[in-house]
């Protein structure tokens, strides 16, 4: 893994504004993403870890300019992406892929794969028919299909197949970057695994980064060299992701782990989290200090920091009082 940046981002915010009341008349605004600043090396996998409703899809999508960031910067190999215009984006579109949530709602029902995986090619003008066809070809071989699947619809699929399928067209381009937004949630356990399998697979097979998205750290830590843990549109924890996990540091990570069997033996104690994530509350000070078992007066009023916890665990946390 190289230590220069593939993908560079500089304190970047996605806030939204909503209205409420009867007639509309008051105003609101959710910070999905808050100032968060990571950086993405290149054959390096980021887990990005948090409760549902945290921000992390949100960020996945303001990194390709799905959301339009609303702060911050984001850089590809030093190129500056914020602010481009539709037409510099296609060109850059190739380099970094996603792979969505949902494998039937992210497929287009009346097209068949063939169509689906042949899209992207099209539209990048990459090849001619034949050669279009032969891509198509060898990407259902990458992902374990047979040509049968080629005049098949999504609906003929299994949920893991069409999640097969959308990797496929994520790769077709041979992106750098793939984003993997909850890419494992909505399929069962003993598919979840072949899926994993299949995307380290790939990784090797084509050198890829990773920013794979999830709300369990159990299949994060098995797939990431460095986990980022979110909380509020915050980074709260950043570290490698064996330390981060047998060793974490702030409260929060703690209690993820602890919602895991196999993680939370490892810890004693009233580490009990109060209440549920909430978008809505807005403090001086730390954000999980509401919920927070270890907060002080003081956590209410100042808001910590990403700040290295020492040089040799390489961890970062935002925490008065890390554990």
């Amino acid at each position: 893994m190289s230590t220069d940046s593939l993908l560079r981002i500089e304190s970047l915010c996605l806030h939204f504004h909503q209205r409420y009341g009867v007639f509309k008349q008051h105003k609101t605004t959710i910070k999905a993403v808050d100032g968060v600043s990571l950086t993405i090396h290149p054959g390096e996998t980021l887990g990005l870890v948090g409760e549902s409703g945290c921000g992390k899809s949100s960020l996945g999508k303001a990194l390709l300019n799905l959301h339009t960031p609303t702060g911050g910067s984001v850089y590809f190999r030093e190129r500056r992406l914020t602010g481009l215009s539709n037409r510099e984006w296609r060109s850059l579109r190739p380099h970094m892929q996603m792979v969505f949530q949902d494998p039937f709602e992210s497929l287009n029902p009346r097209h068949t794969i063939s169509h689906i995986l042949e899209e992207p090619l099209i539209v990048h003008r990459c090849g001619g028919p034949a050669e279009r066809q032969r891509r198509v070809q060898e990407l259902l071989d990458v992902v374990g299909l047979s040509s049968d699947a080629l005049n098949k619809y999504p609906h003929e699929f299994s949920g893991g197949q069409r999640q097969r399928i959308g990797i496929a067209r994520a790769i077709a381009l041979e992106p750098e970057l793939l984003i993997c937004d909850e890419a494992v949630s909505a399929l069962d356990v003993s598919v979840q695994a072949q899926i994993l399998n299949l995307l380290l697979e790939i990784q090797q097979r084509m050198h890829l980064s990773m920013l794979f998205i999830s709300h369990d750290l159990s299949v994060v830590r098995h797939v990431s060299d460095r986990v980022a843990v979110m909380y509020k549109g915050k980074l709260v924890e950043v570290g490698d992701a064996n330390t981060l996990c047998e060793q974490p540091a702030h409260p929060y990570t703690r209690a993820l782990l602890n919602a895991v069997p196999s993680f939370g033996k490892h810890w004693a104690g009233n580490d009990t989290v109060r209440g549920e994530l909430s978008t809505q509350d807005a403090i001086a000070g730390c954000a999980f200090a509401p919920r927070c078992p270890k907060a002080q007066p003081h956590c209410l009023q100042q808001e910590p920091e990403l700040e290295l916890r020492s040089e040799d665990s390489g961890v970062r946390v935002a925490c008065h009082y890390p554990l």
